[in-house]
């Protein structure tokens, strides 16, 4: 199995062009990783990597995404103790209140946050997308 897993849920595409660019930076890095979407992966299978990296947009309120990602979420979470984790998503309005909840939840099951999640308003432009890759790369050196 891969040394880094990438999962995450995009409704309209905006989060999952940030995973693959989190993920090109972590091959960049020369780490192995795995890119899937939420419904492509059980929790059992995600508790197995050694690094998880999460990405989904905020949603309604500031939440993550209620009918997929946070059911998967909610069941994975309880294994992340002792994992180093990283967290991105984009978003279209609010302050980023959902990614500092998620960064608490994670921390709060023991996981080892890797930095403040990576938030991105909309849809990606190249800068953007840059500073996705030099996530993913000091990810994988994480």
């Amino acid at each position: 199995m891969s040394e880094i897993g990438v999962i995450y849920w995009s409704g309209s595409g905006n989060t999952k062009a940030m995973a693959e660019a989190v993920a090109e930076g972590i091959k960049s890095a020369g780490a192995e990783t795995d890119l899937m979407e939420v419904s492509d992966i059980s929790q059992d299978k995600a508790a197995e990597y050694e690094k998880l990296a999460f990405g989904c947009p905020s949603m309604g309120s500031e939440m993550l995404e209620e009918s997929e990602f946070e059911p998967f979420f909610e069941a994975v979470e309880q294994k992340l103790s002792g994992k180093k984790v990283a967290l991105f998503g984009s978003y279209g309005w609010g302050d980023g209140e959902w990614m500092r909840d998620w960064q608490d939840r994670v921390e709060s099951k023991g996981a080892v946050l890797f930095k403040e999640g990576l938030i991105l308003n909309e849809t990606p432009d190249s800068d953007g997308l840059e500073e996705c890759k030099e996530f993913g790369k000091s990810f994988a050196q994480f």
